[in-house]
């Protein structure tokens, strides 16, 4: 019988293999200029089974991606301060719908026209109209940056609040056009339900912080599976994704005075695993694909320009938000992991080819690492 070490060593040396490929791939990047994530991308493609040589368990990697982003969206959910956006940016409550909705009632058209399904038009539509929280909080993190400390919390609030309509769109047209046997009804209270148990867990959290907060071993495991316990519970029992999940839970606890030591300790697992995501996305894409998913992959970044970026800018000057349109207007522009699950469950349901489902991953690509460039670029418009 063999050792449970032994049974294990493939995971760990696949889990060792990636990320040593993928510090090495960000490094390299770093020093060309470029992003770091375009070297977690490249290493997604080169330990996939679509290349030769070394190829890592796409599974192992993506079940460790999902603890990557919701401990990502988690410590996005205790940062942010959601009273003081609605004062100091109090359009962007009315803005994102706005964004939204142009993207999806534009886009829907356009998707169908390409006689796609309507379950497929309607979420990719929707896809193109969100943004990536991930992404978005790498470009407010990074030491190259050029955003300014209001043009930075705007775009977080800006990506948060598409996270919640879009979630609630996405229930509403999976439940409507997909295979969901839930009742519409059931599935919105499903996200109500998850907010009041996060509610309950926000006014116990902080008893039992203030109990072992000088126990630092006690109080970084605590921190890390509080988080991890929220986001899959609202998976397993009220039906919501568990980026989202993730990101209400760290919103529901982020009035305790311990907020900034549970931050501080979750940040360095945060950091770890989130690039594990950014694998799992450059793994994902066949290279014998490629020569098809052009055509599509410039058609959905052409369709962000002008069904986001662009709208993004004027709303936010309309709006009168204290950030640089342009600037705002580009960094909100990459669609990322929440896109990616929605042009996935296309996939799974036949809503969409192969081919299609490759351009939207090549376009994930592109708008991240383009975004993420050229928000320095324009950081002085």
């Amino acid at each position: 019988m063999a050792s449970p070490l032994v049974e294990t060593a493939p995971l760990i040396l696949d889990v060792g293999v990636v990320l040593t490929v993928a510090a090495t791939m960000g490094f390299v990047a770093r020093k060309f200029g470029l992003p770091a994530v375009l070297g977690y991308l490249l290493t997604g493609l080169l330990v996939s089974p679509f290349t030769p040589g070394f190829v890592a368990d796409k599974n192992q990697l993506a079940l460790l991606a999902d603890i990557g982003v919701v401990l990502l969206l988690f410590e996005v959910g205790i940062e942010i301060d959601l009273r003081r956006i609605g004062k100091e940016h109090r359009s962007i409550l009315w803005g994102v719908p706005a964004q939204v909705a142009i993207g999806v009632l534009i886009g829907t058209p356009v998707f169908l026209w390409l006689d796609i399904p309507i379950l497929g038009a309607l979420l990719l539509s929707l896809s193109i109209a969100m943004s990536s929280s991930v992404v978005i909080v790498n470009i407010t993190r990074s030491p190259r940056r050029r955003t300014d400390a209001l043009t930075e919390e705007a775009m977080l609030g800006w990506s948060v609040v598409q996270d919640v309509v879009g979630v609630t769109l996405a229930v509403i047209i999976l439940t409507a056009f997909g295979e969901s046997d839930k009742p519409l009804p059931v599935a919105i209270g499903g996200i109500f339900g998850f907010a009041a148990l996060a509610y309950i867990f926000s006014r116990l959290l902080p008893k039992l912080m203030r109990m072992i907060r000088w126990e630092k071993d006690l109080f970084l495991i605590y921190s890390v599976s509080i988080g991890l316990v929220l986001a899959a519970l609202g998976t397993v029992a009220f039906g919501i994704p568990m980026a989202l999940a993730g990101f209400i839970a760290g919103l529901a606890i982020n009035q305790s005075q311990d907020t900034d030591e549970i931050r501080k300790a979750i940040l360095p697992f945060r950091d770890l695993f989130a690039v594990l995501f950014f694998v799992v996305i450059g793994s994902l894409i066949p290279p014998d694909e490629l020569s098809n998913s052009w055509p599509f992959a410039l058609l959905v970044l052409t369709m962000m320009i002008v069904l986001k970026t662009i709208p993004t800018a004027l709303l936010a000057k309309l709006g009168k938000l204290k950030v640089r349109p342009l600037q705002f207007g580009v960094g909100i522009s990459q669609i990322g992991e929440f896109s990616f699950v929605l042009g996935s469950i296309a996939f799974a349901e036949n809503a969409i080819t192969v081919s299609q489902y490759t351009g939207v991953l090549v376009a994930v690509v592109l708008s991240i690492v383009f975004s993420t460039i050229l928000v320095r670029k324009v950081g002085n418009s």
